[in-house]
């Protein structure tokens, strides 16, 4: 503090200067800022500790098996089998089999007819020519001048896995 002539004076404002220095020493804060108190039960969540806990079950489970299955595999001959000698077995052969007896002694058709009749379809031609499905654009010019958009013709337009081949 600056000197002053008065020592009465002097010793009064020093007074006055530790009582308020001891006030700001003292003085507690209006706002509370501490953290609030927190429950433990939020914080615990049981539920996802239950789903954690069966899935670690799930994969302690799995994995003993597999232990299982690789220690009788290693405790059997150290042979590999790759021979695929499996034939298909239809659970419904003999129904089958039946339906097509009967259906056959209805017809009066032989077994014979039947393989010549199959042997015919399979040997047959097909009666539509690729060359005309390529050609498609030139058969479908008059309509291609009364549409709107001519490029995108929503029905009518022929799409064939003939027609994108790349150039022609």
């Amino acid at each position: 503090m600056l000197p002053c002539r008065s020592e009465c004076l002097h010793s009064a404002w020093e007074k006055a200067y530790q009582d308020h220095r001891k006030k700001v020493r003292d003085a507690q804060p209006l706002v509370d800022s501490r953290a609030p108190l927190c429950l433990s039960r939020l914080h615990l969540n049981l539920k996802k500790l239950k789903l954690e806990e069966q899935r670690l079950c799930t994969i302690a489970r799995d994995n003993r098996l597999l232990l299982e299955k690789v220690s009788c595999i290693m405790r059997s001959r150290a042979q590999t089998d790759s021979r695929n000698n499996y034939t298909h077995k239809s659970p419904d052969r003999g129904k089958r089999e039946q339906n097509l007896h009967k259906i056959q002694r209805k017809s009066n058709v032989s077994q014979r007819e039947s393989k010549t009749i199959l042997g015919r379809i399979t040997n047959s031609e097909p009666l539509y020519r690729a060359q005309k499905w390529r050609d498609w654009k030139t058969t479908d010019k008059p309509w291609l001048a009364f549409m709107k958009y001519p490029g995108s013709r929503q029905t009518g337009l022929r799409k064939s896995p003939l027609l994108h081949t790349g150039n022609r």
